[in-house]
């Protein structure tokens, strides 16, 4: 067990005595009784990302915390170096799954995050950055709209010579980071539309929800279509509200908190209108945020005792199908498949047995763990986009692990991994699809599971 660290030195850019006032403000600063049930123990290091790839105290979980502690305690100011720790933090959450003190790390690092937009002003190519992100990626208009575009640049051959050419390098590195990660576009991609209502296939035994998502639904429509087909293969009633938009994820685990709370109210309205059992969630990062809306908007008179009831409707797409006894025909899918747990799901929904059960209702499917699980793959919300250079050296790691287990086919349930590692694979020069475990299972139940095998065995024309 790594050792206590009570004495561990601030950086001197960090280090203020602020009078004994602390460098938050009262507006929900995160929790003194959280920050001190952490006993920096360091159970949390072999889990942190950072850690792993710097072995520096501060860009640990427990460093972060003494950091929070110390500015709380008005002995040190958010300033360049005390964002730059917090900035590096990927709110992975493996430190919650790792901690034995049941420490809340999601809860002080998002109010910490929030405090940082209020008090820190950062530089203005930084902020045009994130402005762009936070413009485009929440809202599947804009996002969709930028489809055709893509498709012209990719099909007549302008991605790959402004890639060989090396232009690439004079683009801001978040935008690299951006162009890098561009899934491709296919036609089929361009038409997909989900109607408002999927009926359930033989005797109703749910009514759900299904949240479609931002960049889920613009970047991976065949995901929410697999899963609106299983769904009501499997007996449920599907209502997919045309009028809802982001559940404001990306907004909350960014601190803007604003703008994430915003659009949490809207998805609750919608949601409550629509009038189903549960809400069924397909993306990690979307996940954990509607679960957690109940304390996100616990201050809020009209909101606070709807956002629990709406967060307890919530389940992630395999959580749900768990608790359901399979109703429909599985055909066999004979591939070895390996297994990533999205940070989002595994380490703050804590749905980690779930998938894996999931996937074993389909024959001939074998699921292989992928060494390091606990470890990020860099995606993070937006992570990948304002650290792109750390974010890559993690995909790798991530691809590079997941290969070992020599799999015919990745599977991961967030559309910001399946970005993550398809084009960490791309960089290692291997053809391996990445798919969202429910395209397994329709694929399955629809006697499609051919198309899920490895190139050199696919029969000919």
């Amino acid at each position: 067990m790594a050792a206590a660290h009570e004495s561990a030195p601030i950086p001197g850019s960090v280090a203020k005595d602020l009078g004994g006032k602390s460098a938050f403000d009262s507006h929900n600063p995160p929790a003194q009784k959280l920050i001190d049930e952490c006993v920096h123990c360091g159970f949390c290091l072999p889990t942190c990302p950072t850690y792993a790839l710097w072995r520096e105290e501060m860009d640990s979980p427990r460093g972060r915390i003494y950091l929070m502690k110390m500015a709380s305690e008005g002995k040190a100011e958010i300033n360049e170096t005390f964002v730059r720790h917090l900035d590096r933090c990927l709110s992975c959450m493996a430190c919650m799954t790792a901690c034995p003190s049941g420490v809340q790390y999601d809860k002080i690092v998002t109010a910490t995050r929030a405090q940082i937009e209020r008090h820190f002003r950062r530089p203005w190519i930084e902020r045009l950055h994130r402005r762009l992100i936070f413009y485009v990626f929440p809202r599947p208009r804009i996002l969709r709209s930028l489809l055709l575009p893509l498709w012209l640049y990719q099909r007549f051959g302008v991605q790959a010579l402004f890639r060989r050419s090396g232009l690439k390098r004079v683009l801001p590195k978040g935008l690299q980071g951006i162009e890098e990660l561009l899934p491709t576009v296919t036609v089929a991609s361009l038409r997909q539309n989900l109607p408002g209502k999927v009926p359930a296939i033989g005797a109703a035994r749910a009514r759900v929800g299904l949240l479609a998502g931002c960049v889920q639904s613009v970047m991976f429509p065949e995901v929410n279509a697999a899963t609106a087909r299983v769904l009501a293969a499997e007996g449920c009633e599907v209502v997919i509200p045309p009028e809802q938009g982001c559940c404001g994820a990306l907004m909350t685990h960014a601190g803007e908190e604003k703008q994430s709370l915003d659009y949490a109210r809207r998805l609750i309205d919608v949601f409550e209108r629509a009038n189903v059992q549960a809400i069924v969630v397909n993306a990690a990062g979307c996940g954990s945020n509607v679960k957690d809306y109940g304390h996100l908007l616990r201050d809020d008179p009209r909101y606070a005792t709807r956002a629990h009831e709406f967060s307890a409707k919530c389940r992630d797409v395999c959580e749900f199908l768990a608790e359901l006894e399979p109703r429909a025909n599985r055909h066999p899918i004979p591939l070895r498949v390996a297994y990533h747990d999205a940070c989002h799901i595994q380490h703050a929904q804590r749905v980690q047995a779930q998938p894996r059960r999931v996937l074993q209702t389909i024959p001939g499917l074998s699921v292989s763990e992928i060494p390091e699980s606990a470890i990020c793959c860099g995606s993070a919300g937006i992570y990948n986009l304002v650290e792109p250079e750390t974010a890559k050296e993690l995909g790798l790691r991530k691809a590079q692990n997941a290969i070992s287990t020599t799999p015919d086919v990745i599977a991961t349930g967030n559309p910001g991994c399946l970005l993550q590692i398809q084009s960490a694979l791309k960089s290692l020069g291997k053809n391996i699809s990445v798919v969202h475990p429910i395209e397994l299972l329709d694929s399955s139940i629809r006697g499609e599971g051919s198309r899920f095998r490895p190139t050199d065995q696919r029969p000919g024309p």
